[in-house]
């Protein structure tokens, strides 16, 4: 079975790692882009911080029962968003023509379309709680 590894949002340290990952043969599945580590760590923090409120002072466990499916679900929207803008905006040696012409058309659509901004500007920010 082989490994794959998920590295979010750890800057020169995160290509490093991803780097010497690839070099042993270890699949990393999104190399970091956009800082989502820091947006990931905000959220956790905020869904965390009112489920032990909600425990602690109203004896609610519901918030702390969802907190990894909640969790999880925003890793996974970050690990697709940052997948997205790797190979959108970044060249890559195994690249194919058929690659090159689907990331022409993913930026000829982001510079055109105020859809397509709207979309990357709440994913870079990072998206609502």
């Amino acid at each position: 079975m082989r490994t794959k590894v998920v590295i979010i949002g750890g800057g020169p340290s995160g290509l490093l790692l991803s780097r010497l990952l690839s070099l042993d043969g270890i699949d990393n599945i999104v190399p970091p882009t956009g800082a989502k580590g820091l947006n990931l760590a905000v959220s956790d923090v905020y869904y965390l911080y009112n489920g032990l409120k909600k425990h602690y002072l109203l004896n609610i466990d519901n918030d702390l029962k969802l907190y990894s499916q909640i969790a999880l679900s925003r890793v996974w929207k970050a690990i697709r968003f940052s997948w997205w803008m790797t190979t959108t905006f970044h060249k890559f040696p195994e690249q194919t023509d058929f690659d090159q012409c689907i990331q022409d058309s993913e930026l000829a659509y982001l510079e055109n379309s105020i859809a397509s901004q709207t979309v990357l500007a709440e994913n870079y920010v990072g998206l609502p709680f």
